[in-house]
């Protein structure tokens, strides 16, 4: 049995001999060659729910730069059929529930998740986890509660939030009921991603940012505590990574779920980040996107100036050797590979 990999490692709190290096969605259009695949498979549901798909999308990052993470490729909407929701996906309006949960009567369209319709991610997951073994980690994903219910209630994407915001207040047992089940729901298929061959999960709460921090302290974080809970008692060993869009003022909120990592956005500063959450929780991130654009000098300097900054602010205090991923939260299809490419070579310029 080999040993865990760099980016596990880290996310354990471990000491480990650099940073580990990878981006979200770092599998996607800007690479030629999923554009290439994209157009001879133009469902974005069949390519994501399709092993031989997945898996050949998710490995085309690692062959092309060897990041020191191989996240699947899929969607956080993807478990949603298999516990009664269906949904679609149009090439203008994104994602689309045809029939918004919104009373008591709606609620009786769902039922436990149904891990046999996803076989087609375990599956995927194991062979990522053949194809890489202990070169890297295969990481899993999970949308929390509170923004899977943005999509399930709001019948789609949304700027405002409007309806799900309202139901709070107009219909609080309501959108309860939804988020337990949602918790059931995410609890078992990150259990199913694990066991299926997932090192890491991530909980992405994208959408959590859209409420005060007193709502989703009510709202969100209940939920997204009992989802640890479960997974930590049935998976011990296995690091979780909390992430939200902007979420600057719910970092202690945030350590407060019991995950392992706390993922930082562009919008955070490291070193101001770190002396909030304390040195007993490891954080990632936080390159901007639009670095991408730039020289891998500048690049190198953006990456350099956080790491170095937080290690000697971690130094003064403790002697355990943080974790840090360099991610970015996408990447647009105008963005060169070699720009990509380049992102692991500032983390670890010798290797």
């Amino acid at each position: 049995m080999g040993s865990d990999p760099l980016l596990v490692k880290a996310a354990r709190g471990d000491p480990v001999s650099r940073p580990p290096a990878w981006m979200m969605r770092q599998a996607g259009r800007y690479m030629a060659v999923y554009r290439k695949l994209a157009e001879k498979y133009p469902s974005f549901r069949e390519r994501s729910e399709t092993t031989d798909l997945i898996v050949e999308i998710s490995l085309q990052p690692w062959e092309a730069f060897h990041p020191d993470g191989v996240i699947i490729f899929s969607d956080i909407l993807t478990p949603l059929p298999a516990f009664g929701v269906p949904f679609d996906i149009e090439d203008v309006r994104g994602p689309v529930i045809h029939s918004p949960l919104r009373t008591e009567e709606h609620l009786k369209a769902l039922h436990p998740i149904d891990l046999e319709k996803l076989q087609f991610v375990g599956e995927s997951l194991r062979i990522l986890r053949q194809e890489v073994g202990d070169r890297a980690a295969v990481l899993g994903f999970v949308g929390a509660p509170w923004t899977i219910a943005t999509y399930i209630v709001e019948g789609g994407t949304t700027r405002t939030y409007t309806t799900i915001k309202s139901m709070c207040h107009t219909a609080p047992h309501v959108l309860r009921a939804l988020l337990s089940h949602l918790t059931e729901a995410i609890a078992e298929y990150i259990v199913f991603q694990v066991e299926s061959g997932a090192h890491c999960v991530q909980i992405f709460d994208s959408w959590g940012g859209q409420l005060p921090p007193d709502m989703w302290e009510r709202w969100s974080k209940p939920y997204i505590d009992q989802i640890v809970s479960i997974v930590k008692k049935k998976c011990p060993k296995t690091p979780l990574v909390l992430y939200i869009n902007g979420n600057g003022g719910f970092l202690e909120r945030m350590k407060g779920t019991g995950v392992d990592v706390i993922g930082l956005d562009w919008t955070v500063d490291m070193a101001d980040g770190r002396k909030r959450l304390g040195n007993d929780i490891s954080i990632q991130g936080n390159v901007d996107p639009a670095y991408l654009f730039s020289s891998l000098p500048a690049l190198t300097d953006e990456i350099h100036r956080k790491t170095v900054v937080i290690v000697v602010e971690e130094q003064k205090q403790t002697s355990r050797i943080p974790e840090h991923h360099k991610h970015t939260h996408e990447m647009t299809p105008i963005v060169a590979p070699p720009a990509a490419t380049d992102l692991p070579l500032a983390v670890c310029p010798h290797e």
